[in-house]
């Protein structure tokens, strides 16, 4: 029969065919550190959100405005960080962060129409 080591500190298991850790302690370890790493991802990114959406709202607090993205850039906005895109019937395509979003103006890649979505 295989001697069976804990998933945490590899030392022997004694007991149950099914015991997985030598002691509560690699237990607990174990699994505070398989979640804490998934949880710091989600912490990150929904702290990056957080950052783009209220650039957005400090730079559209009328529901619709204009914005280059020097401007943007400068105050800490990071581009890939969206939460979702609505593609309008002429193909523009709104990147929103909740309910804050932007599109390129036409034939400009350095500036934005900021707009609002009000239905949110």
């Amino acid at each position: 029969m295989e001697e069976r080591k804990c998933l945490y500190c590899g030392e022997p298991i004694i007991g149950r065919v099914d015991k997985k850790f030598c002691c509560d302690s690699c237990r607990n370890s174990y699994n505070y550190e398989k979640t804490h790493k998934q949880v710091n991802v989600v912490r990150k990114i929904n702290g990056i959100l957080a950052r783009n959406h209220n650039i957005l709202e400090e730079m559209n607090p009328n529901g619709k405005g204009f914005a280059s993205r020097q401007q943007l850039m400068e105050k800490g906005f990071e581009f890939k960080y969206f939460t979702s895109i609505y593609t309008t019937k002429a193909g523009a395509l709104y990147h929103f962060v909740y309910d804050q979003g932007y599109v390129q103006k036409e034939n400009d890649n350095d500036h934005f129409v900021l707009v609002k979505n009000s239905d949110l």
